[in-house]
């Protein structure tokens, strides 16, 4: 990768021009033809630096009840749990992590699941004979979004300029066109001169009108933003680790808010806590070594003064795909339990 190729996935994690030709729009910023914007995108989703580049829905917007999941699993049925855990087509990421709660996987389920939530997870616990399983949902979400600087120019430890947050209203469930605009929006756009052409013809909208509706979707908190996620560690980001924070009750509005603060925190969450579980604050940060998401731990650490903390790190990735809402699959995973029940 070049320069351009790095300032370019920079500006793509960010965000994607809203127009008929995003590319021409892209290249004008670097001076450089469509042409070569196309080719250079190309080749770094091909070399799978780019993993997609599409809608970023929020979950909880579109109806669906999600949670991280920690999972305590012997040894020996290891193998057996992540076979049944990966089989949910609503789980998005699993991952073994070094800690006695071993398993760690996050899991979305739509607004007309006939099992919901909780008998979901209760059957997943059955099916994967885990020892113990803790869900941990989100109960304040102070930040979400991974944007991991390729250019290595930004300080680790920097920190974010406090933007004020838009208060949303209350949003009506999701109707038959939400579910198509979806459906269609979160596919993997095509690299080619018109990408948008393919959802104004499976729509039947205009291009304004299309390019409207996602602007309504970002105000209204439903897309979080269209733009390019990257595998991190293709990009060179080889390590993630779950930095977990015992918080006293009474300072964690204040703790979540200074955390997410990071430019190298992506996700920030409050979750609750269990007699085994002693941490409610979540924190994600990405790094090119162990040492640097250490060194970005400990800044934290110093400027909250939450000492009481533990850093949980990947071992082995077994899923990580990105959420596909209204699936068939889903409900056929759960009709087939139905009919067993």
């Amino acid at each position: 990768m070049d320069s351009i190729d790095k300032d370019l996935l920079n500006l793509l994690q960010n965000a994607f021009p809203l127009t008929e030709r995003p590319f021409l729009e892209r290249g004008k910023e670097f001076n450089i033809t469509e042409d070569e914007v196309i080719k250079r995108v190309q080749k770094l989703k091909n070399d799978k630096i780019i993993r997609q580049i599409s809608a970023i829905f929020d979950t909880k917007s579109l109806g669906y009840e999600s949670s991280l999941v920690a999972a305590k699993v012997s040894e020996e049925k290891l193998q057996h749990a992540v076979r049944v855990i990966n089989g949910h087509p609503g789980v998005s990421h699993n991952y073994l992590r070094n800690h006695d709660f071993n398993l760690w996987f996050t899991i979305a389920v739509p607004p007309n699941s006939a099992l919901g939530l909780t008998k979901t997870l209760d059957i997943i616990a059955k099916e994967a004979e885990v020892d113990a399983l803790r869900p941990l949902p989100t109960l304040k979400l102070f930040k979400i979004g991974v944007k991991l600087d390729m250019t290595g120019k930004q300080n680790i430890t920097g920190k974010e300029e406090k933007k004020k947050k838009k208060k949303k209203g209350e949003l009506p469930p999701v109707n038959e066109q939400d579910i198509a605009f979806v459906r269609s929006l979160q596919k993997h756009l095509q690299i080619i001169p018109e990408p948008f052409k393919e959802h104004i013809e499976t729509l039947g909208l205009s291009y304004e009108e299309l390019f409207n509706k996602m602007r309504e979707y970002i105000d209204n908190g439903r897309m979080r933003r269209f733009a390019a996620v990257l595998h991190h560690r293709k990009a060179g980001f080889s390590f993630n680790a779950m930095g977990v924070w015992a918080v006293p009750e009474e300072e964690v509005e204040k703790v979540g808010e200074e955390m997410a603060s990071f430019k190298a925190v992506s996700h920030c969450y409050r979750r609750p806590k269990y007699d085994d579980w002693a941490y409610n604050i979540f924190t994600m940060v990405h790094g090119k070594s162990k040492e640097e998401c250490e060194e970005i731990l400990s800044e934290i650490a110093k400027e909250t003064g939450i000492t009481d903390r533990s850093a949980l790190y990947s071992t082995q990735e077994y899923k990580k795909v990105r959420v596909v809402y209204f699936t068939q699959e889903l409900l056929d995973w759960e009709q087939a339990r139905l009919a067993k029940a």
